[in-house]
């Protein structure tokens, strides 16, 4: 009887410990799941799922909670007193967005991505106030700037009022923009969304010179910013962006534009025994300088970018003219490597020796000497672009497209791919805060950098469960 008396009291002071502080309201709820011990990679499949959709909800809602307007910056202060456009050193004002990703358009397809997979109205609420703030700090010209203000938004407001300013193809900015816009036309029809697409269209044939290629900026502001620009895939994002617009509208306007700039790639690359691409041209079609520490040459990691987009306007066109240049473009590269699988970024003109920059605008050929935090080494994907073409040219447009990424995965491979990602999902689960929010552990700040990759990664597993039902 002692015995029977001991295990009710102990039953009953492990149940006070463990249950008592999470009844709320006359309601029990589950204490939660140590996901660090990999809680998750035990749960049936509809629990799982069910785990990281409420993760993925949780999380956009303190993501919309924070936003501009629906747009937003790149990082926040966790008391959200401070706002950062590219880098620590840039303040953004509290009606200003960021373009530049990781920014509102990256945002944006995130939560157009969670409304295709999972046809939750919030996301697509979430998409459609990401456009909104994107139209309304577009410039009158078409485009886009890094860092754009949209104090002229209400939630009344039907048509938006752009001021004139410089807009840039830098790291894929306008590009990026109007590749969301269009997206997001797919699924909503809103007369400032045509507005602002075809705005944007116009900009981009109104920007391309005569010879097909696009400058850094337009409307021009001097310097390397007016030359004809493949860096940060400038020129290449702007392609895929006219791809993407012919697909979708079918104007044949589109179409020519993409050609007229493939044109360009072929126009522009230097003969043997460097036949290779430059990251800037100047007018009289020379590798040109850009920033103090970027001298001109050859470029590896343009070369390579080249490769693949030549390749990619050769499956859209089915016109063969466009893989005439990449051969010897191969054979430069494979001679020009430092050591195996390793290149320099730019070569010099004519010596073909690597060049590396600093902050005194000065050339330099010693590693050593080059400025830190920039890539003047690396493989560059160049093995892989070289591959890719291989593989086109061995089988040919039409049996390529038959046997591309999209073919669907075998069951056995499926569900590997979906146990392989168990842990990191549960890892990125449990750093999720009560509020919803991830705080950057480096530096203590809230990324939308990390929102982005965390959403993507919760929308590949869903993307996964779903084809495995």
């Amino acid at each position: 009887m002692k015995m029977r008396r001991c295990i009710i009291i102990i039953l009953v002071l492990v149940f006070t410990i463990i249950y008592l502080p999470v009844i709320t309201a006359g309601q029990m709820q589950l204490p939660r799941i140590n996901y660090r011990d990999e809680g998750l990679m035990y749960m049936p499949d509809p629990t799982r799922t069910s785990q990281v959709n409420k993760a993925m909800r949780q999380a956009t809602a303190f993501y919309r909670s924070i936003s501009t307007k629906g747009g937003y910056v790149s990082k926040y202060s966790p008391d959200l007193t401070r706002r950062y456009g590219e880098g620590y050193f840039e303040i953004a004002a509290p009606t200003e967005i960021f373009v530049q990703s990781p920014g509102t358009p990256a945002v944006g397809q995130c939560f157009l991505r969670a409304y295709k997979l999972t046809g939750d109205e919030e996301y697509l609420a979430a998409a459609y106030d990401a456009g909104r703030a994107l139209a309304w700090g577009q410039r009158a010209q078409g485009g886009w700037d890094h860092l754009v203000d949209i104090s002229h938004l209400y939630s009344h407001s039907k048509n938006p009022l752009r001021n004139s300013g410089d807009c840039t193809f830098d790291d894929n900015i306008t590009q990026g923009a109007l590749t969301f816009l269009i997206d997001l036309d797919e699924v909503i029809d809103a007369e400032w969304l045509t507005g602002s697409i075809e705005s944007g269209l116009k900009f981009m044939l109104t920007s391309q010179s005569e010879n097909g290629a696009w400058p850094q900026w337009y409307p021009l502001i001097g310097s390397y910013h007016d030359y004809w620009t493949f860096n940060d895939d400038a020129i290449n994002n702007c392609i895929r962006l006219m791809i993407k617009a012919h697909k979708t509208y079918g104007k044949n306007e589109y179409l020519e534009s993409l050609k007229r700039a493939g044109d360009f790639i072929v126009l522009s690359r230097f003969p043997k025994p460097q036949a290779g691409w430059a990251q800037q041209y100047t007018y009289d079609m020379q590798p040109g300088w850009a920033r103090k520490f970027e001298p001109p040459g050859i470029c590896s990691s343009v070369t390579a970018e080249n490769i693949r987009m030549l390749v990619d306007i050769y499956l859209y066109t089915k016109d063969d003219k466009y893989l005439k240049p990449i051969p010897e473009a191969v054979e430069w590269l494979e001679h020009s490597k430092i050591k195996e699988n390793l290149w320099a970024r730019i070569y010099e003109k004519g010596t073909n020796r690597p060049v590396y920059g600093n902050h005194d605008r000065r050339v330099y050929y010693s590693y050593s000497q080059a400025r830190a935090g920039y890539s003047y080494q690396g493989d560059y994907g160049i093995k892989s672009a070289i591959d890719y073409y291989n593989q086109i040219k061995s089988l040919g447009s039409k049996s390529f497209t038959k046997t591309d990424s999209s073919k669907p995965l075998l069951p056995q491979d499926r569900d590997a791919k979906i146990d392989h990602m168990v842990k990191p999902v549960a890892a990125k689960i449990a750093s999720l805060d009560d509020k919803g929010c991830w705080i950057n552990r480096q530096d203590n700040l809230i990324h939308t950098g990390d929102f982005i990759r965390n959403m993507n990664l919760f929308c590949d597993y869903l993307e996964l469960a779903e084809k495995k039902r």
